[in-house]
């Protein structure tokens, strides 16, 4: 019996066509995502690489262990799980400096039917965070992530951290999702001290034109000036010896809200943890309470403040 191909018609063509331009737009998408992380990793004068050997794994676990400096029984990564995460083909990543890791990702994928990953954590050496080697980091996870069909990367972090919370909304263009409580319980670490681990996750869409754009050096940028002239509340602000300062959210209704974060947690943790905590509870009950009832993150201006917006309006 011989058997001939024939061509789809009607339903089936149209399906296949649009599977075509589908996987056509995913490869395009791709190839620019791994353009900008090549771009991204030269500004930042490093090489970005998957990470399989046993001598790298102790590399990452020594840098991850620098930057938290976590309690010994409650560490964020060892280095045999990090093992275990390469062998599984998760994203295991360094960015190096010659020969020197100073930086460094790890993520794992989620339920397959949603295409996705995590990224647990992502860290960088102090002189790393000002050559930009995390947006290099992020720049080539996007790209793998791309090239596996993925669609969507979630992490979490500390909302209080303000040069994060731009680095997340603005330079990366990722909309904050949920607002958790206590995320982690007590870390006891160098960075988060003895305050609650509160998280917001994060969603980055990653063939969005507001993310690609974002990768290509054009950040979600929203600033407070001109929201304030079209009407915006302040929700919580600050006082003037930088303790939070709750607003008043009557009449807000329709109209963007501001909320203000300290502009450097991790000092007051160290110098005034009780004030440090008052922002964790102001925070939490003025962000967190917003989100819950609706409200979403349209963006955060470098000065300190997330902007939020009724439903989906405004978002990167």
């Amino acid at each position: 019996m011989v058997t001939l191909d024939t061509a789809p018609t009607g339903d089936a063509a149209t399906a296949a066509d649009g599977q075509t331009r589908a996987a056509a737009d995913r490869t395009g998408t791709a190839d620019t995502a791994d353009e900008q992380a090549r771009a991204a990793a030269a500004a930042a004068g490093v090489t970005i690489r998957e990470i399989s050997g046993d001598d790298d794994f102790q590399a990452m676990h020594r840098l991850f262990d620098r930057i938290w400096r976590p309690d010994p029984a409650n560490q964020p990564v060892t280095a045999v799980l990090l093992r275990a995460f390469s062998k599984a083909d998760n994203y295991v990543a360094g960015a190096y400096d010659g020969t020197e890791l100073v930086g460094a990702c790890v993520a794992f994928f989620g339920p397959p039917a949603q295409a996705t990953m995590h990224s647990h954590i992502t860290g960088v050496t102090a002189g790393g965070g000002r050559r930009a080697v995390g947006f290099a980091l992020k720049t080539h996870q996007r790209g793998w992530a791309l090239r596996r069909g993925l669609r969507t990367i979630s992490w979490t972090y500390d909302p209080l951290v303000a040069r994060n919370s731009y680095f997340n909304v603005a330079k990366l263009a990722a909309t904050p999702a949920e607002y958790l409580t206590n995320f982690y319980g007590g870390m006891n670490d160098g960075l988060n001290g003895a305050d609650d681990s509160d998280r917001l996750l994060v969603s980055w869409d990653l063939a969005a034109p507001a993310v690609e754009a974002a990768c290509g050096g054009r950040p979600a940028v929203r600033t407070v000036e001109p929201e304030l002239r079209r009407g915006a509340v302040v929700g919580l602000g600050r006082t003037e010896d930088g303790r939070p300062a709750p607003g008043d959210l009557d009449g807000a209704d329709g109209r963007t809200v501001l909320v203000a974060v300290p502009p450097d947690i991790e000092t007051l943790r160290r110098t005034e943890p009780a004030v440090a905590h008052a922002w964790r509870l102001a925070v939490r009950g003025t962000l967190g309470t917003l989100m819950a009832g609706g409200r979403r993150v349209a963006g955060f201006d470098r000065a300190g403040w997330y902007v939020l917006t009724e439903g989906n309006d405004g978002n990167p």
